[in-house]
């Protein structure tokens, strides 16, 4: 089981898993939802697409755009289409 982490709460949790450059990619469905809301940020890749944020919210403290997905992603990264991953102190741990 694969497992995001954040302010030592699990935020995501999934069997399966995509990775691309080292960044751990989780089915949308394995969020917890209730941690996240979309962010304005974008920002784009040459070879992934336009990727769309979401801040992280914990007990209150905020993560802003701490986690990304690509809703529309280029050919060449269609197998992350419906995923998303972390950064900036979210944690990804396999147990």
């Amino acid at each position: 089981m694969y497992k995001a982490i954040w302010n030592n709460t699990v935020i995501a949790e999934s069997n399966e898993i995509e990775t691309v450059e080292n960044n751990a990619y989780f089915p949308h469905d394995a969020l917890k939802k209730e941690f996240f809301r979309p962010a304005l940020t974008k920002t784009t890749c040459p070879w992934k697409g336009v990727a769309s944020y979401y801040d992280v919210i914990v007990d209150g403290d905020v993560n802003p755009g701490s986690a990304w997905t690509y809703p529309d992603p280029k050919k060449e990264a269609e197998n992350i289409k419906g995923y998303v991953s972390f950064w900036r102190g979210v944690e990804v741990v396999q147990d």
